[in-house]
């Protein structure tokens, strides 16, 4: 079998403390999470996707959705995220991962293949496009090579970057090759991940204004819908980007 070049890795939980069971909350007549790996597989560089949860009860409605649309699942430890990333790269065995977060609906797959083509020519161990920000919040990939995340494995890691799965690589740019992606334009003052109901009332938005295309429409589309329609943004404001990183307990998938 020929071995995969890029998985995508989406880690989802339900229990989410600032807005519960979110990945389930529908969008356009489906589930949130349904939306976004739709979109993700429109990446034309992706090869296979399976979703990263818990093995606790409350993710088992999440599993039996996903496992009714034949989407791929793996179970793991609800806190140590990152166990979950060393297990599905053992088992699978890519030479690349894309992490993605469950919170972010809105995902570009024109993104993904930009910053997939970057990390081909740069071959970084580590490739994100939020350790600078310049994307709007919701747009956020990661890409890092299989070695470099099974070598976290052997390091003394804290709690919060066993929860935070590649926060190992880039706390240590002396054992890692870290690159940031940025865009041209810096857009970082828009909000458009989903972690309270104002974010999901301003996604759902969105994805109203783009009903019959949710699994195509890309950024420019989304940031020309946004100016013609400045009454369309979320309650909450955009500098409270990375806030499970505050405070790591609370409602990271």
């Amino acid at each position: 079998m020929k071995s995969l070049r890029y998985l995508a890795v989406l880690q989802a939980r339900m229990s989410s403390n600032r807005l519960p069971g979110k990945v389930l909350m529908p969008i356009n007549g489906q589930p949130m999470i349904f939306r976004q790996i739709k979109r993700v597989i429109e990446s034309t560089q992706v090869e296979d996707l399976i979703v990263a949860t818990s093995v606790n009860s409350s993710d088992d409605e999440l599993v039996k959705f996903l496992e009714s649309k034949d989407i791929k699942v793996f179970r793991g430890s609800l806190d140590n995220v990152l166990s979950r990333f060393l297990e599905i790269t053992k088992k699978i065995n890519p030479t690349n991962v894309i992490r993605l977060t469950a919170d972010c609906p809105l995902v570009m797959p024109k993104l993904i293949d930009e910053m997939i083509v970057c990390f081909e020519e740069k071959s970084p161990d580590y490739l994100s496009n939020s350790l600078v920000p310049t994307f709007p919040d919701g747009l956020d990939v990661e890409i890092i090579s299989s070695e470099a995340l099974l070598r976290l494995e052997s390091l003394d890691l804290s709690k919060i970057e066993l929860e935070h799965v590649t926060m190992g690589v880039y706390n240590r740019p002396d054992l890692f090759r870290v690159l940031n992606f940025s865009s041209t334009v810096n857009q970082s003052n828009m909000r458009w991940t989903v972690d309270y109901p104002e974010d999901l009332d301003f996604v759902r938005s969105v994805y109203s204004h783009f009903k019959g295309q949710e699994s195509i429409f890309d950024h420019e589309q989304v940031v020309e819908f946004l100016h013609s329609n400045p009454e369309v943004v979320s309650g909450i404001s955009a500098s409270r980007r990375n806030e499970a990183l505050l405070k790591p307990y609370e409602g990271h998938n």
